[in-house]
């Protein structure tokens, strides 16, 4: 691997210039460094000086063209200065002290050696100079190059020490190595394994800022695997640890729902689906481990999963710290619909059961049968072959309705309020039972959604109920 090399923009220089005149040694240090050997895009640069990291950001902010605003944060010793290309932190070199029953460390001014040893991991711990006697230079203590041609997560001191202090870090070991695809280095590892009721003591917004990147790699499965190995899944996320396993009664075992779902968010992903299908992908299943049942005559079953599931997403995001509007009611819907598109492979596809799915996924129509699509895994090549090939079926089938009859969205012509005035009703169940037999009919296909013809549908169900319109709703 190559030694990483600054680019060619002059605000390296300028940045050196500033702190030669203020005599603070100054490194590029951290994740850009990092970034940089791997040859990733990065523009986040944050900037070390053994001295004042604000009195330096603002020095560079004046010698600048345009001389950029810098915000200070005064209470973290800390500088920001935007610059059309990258974004650049200012901090004093420190060492920090930690209490048992806080993440938050005490920090004093240190030296650049007390600064790296800090750093949560070795490949975070890369330096480069900025001081014109060895401008460009590397600086690596802890040998974080041979870690990334390792491909390794390696702490740079004594990995209970450093996860104790900020347990925070044991999550972003998993990050890392998922993000990256690196292993986690055996010591490493054991010492979240040891360290991982620490976590308790991190906000939930933390963790889930960390459990979202996860999710949002290339191959999150990794990333849960790995907590799952270190015991964090179980305390950050105890339903999704609980697909775990197998039961096996005589012959009949199910599958392991654990790594079912997990080869399903990889799918969705390799589909390219966002964050929230992703968090759909996990949480389709979730009910499972509450709703498993042995039947001697089939086997293990699972029935309403997807019903129970649903009902607990809202209580699952707010666990998580997790926004609970369009975003939670979408992975919601998903849950609960997830099995109707493959259960219509199953069957023969009648235009009324494409219209029923049709008008409860309404515009997530396309996102569910992505989601249902990853969500057909087996070992034989064969059976999931054939199980696509009927699923275009299935699609090809929406596209034809949906074309014909536009339901996506839809909304019966014949409204509550219109019940209430034909007949006279106050809102009450009745109101209720013949908006519902409007609705049934239009997506049985027995009428059209048009107010002439569902009106007199309207006015049929009413006699049939003893109720003679109290006066006709003009709806010519």
């Amino acid at each position: 691997m190559k030694v990483p090399q600054l680019p060619e923009n002059p605000i390296f220089r300028t940045i050196a210039e500033a702190a030669g005149e203020l005599k603070f040694p100054a490194y590029v240090i951290g994740g850009y460094v990092r970034d940089l050997a791997l040859e990733r895009p990065s523009k986040d640069i944050d900037v070390v000086c053994v001295g004042d990291g604000i009195q330096l950001a603002q020095l560079v902010g004046r010698k600048l063209p345009g001389k950029p605003r810098v915000t200070v944060f005064k209470n973290f010793g800390t500088a920001m200065l935007p610059t059309p290309e990258v974004e650049l932190e200012f901090v004093g070199a420190r060492k920090e002290s930690y209490r048992s029953e806080s993440r938050k460390p005490e920090v004093a001014a240190g030296t650049l050696e007390e600064d790296l040893a800090r750093r949560d991991f070795t490949i975070n711990a890369l330096g480069i100079s900025l001081n014109p006697a060895d401008f460009g230079a590397l600086v690596d203590r802890y040998d974080g190059m041979g870690d990334l041609q390792r491909k390794t997560i390696r702490t740079p001191l004594d990995p209970d020490i450093t996860f104790s202090d900020d347990p925070l870090r044991m999550m972003r070991a998993v990050r890392f190595a998922t993000q990256l695809n690196f292993d986690i280095e055996p010591d490493t590892f054991d010492a979240i394994a040891r360290n991982k009721d620490r976590i308790k003591i991190v906000s939930q917004e933390r963790i889930t800022d960390e459990l979202n990147k996860i999710i949002k790699a290339a191959k999150p499965s990794y990333g849960f695997k790995l907590l799952f190995q270190t015991g964090l899944l179980q305390l950050i996320f105890p339903k999704m640890a609980l697909l775990h396993g197998v039961e096996k009664v005589g012959t009949h075992a199910h599958k392991d729902n654990f790594y079912h779902t997990l080869q399903v968010l990889d799918n969705v992903v390799a589909a390219g689906g966002d964050l929230w299908l992703r968090w759909a992908a996990i949480l389709h299943d979730i009910a499972k481990p509450a709703t498993k049942r042995y039947d001697p005559r089939v086997g293990w079953t699972f029935h309403g999963h997807e019903d129970k599931g649903a009902r607990w997403v809202p209580q699952i995001f707010t666990d998580l710290k997790l926004p609970l509007g369009e975003e939670m009611r979408m992975v919601q819907k998903l849950v609960r619909l997830h099995l109707r598109p493959i259960a219509l492979v199953k069957e023969v596809v009648t235009d009324s059961a494409v219209r029923r799915l049709l008008f409860e996924a309404g515009d997530d129509i396309d996102r569910l049968m992505l989601l249902c699509r990853a969500d057909i895994t087996s070992k034989d090549h064969n059976r999931v072959q054939r199980y696509l090939r009927n699923f275009e079926v299935v699609e090809q089938k929406l596209r034809e309705v949906e074309e014909k009859d536009h339901l996506r969205n839809f909304k019966p012509v014949i409204t509550g309020e219109i019940i209430m005035e034909t007949f006279g009703l106050k809102p009450s169940r009745q109101v209720g039972e013949l908006k519902e037999a409007v609705l049934e009919a239009i997506l049985d296909g027995k009428i059209r959604n048009e107010l002439e013809e569902a009106f007199a549908f309207l006015l049929q169900q009413g006699k049939a109920k003893g109720l003679p319109p109290g006066h006709l709703y003009t709806h010519q």
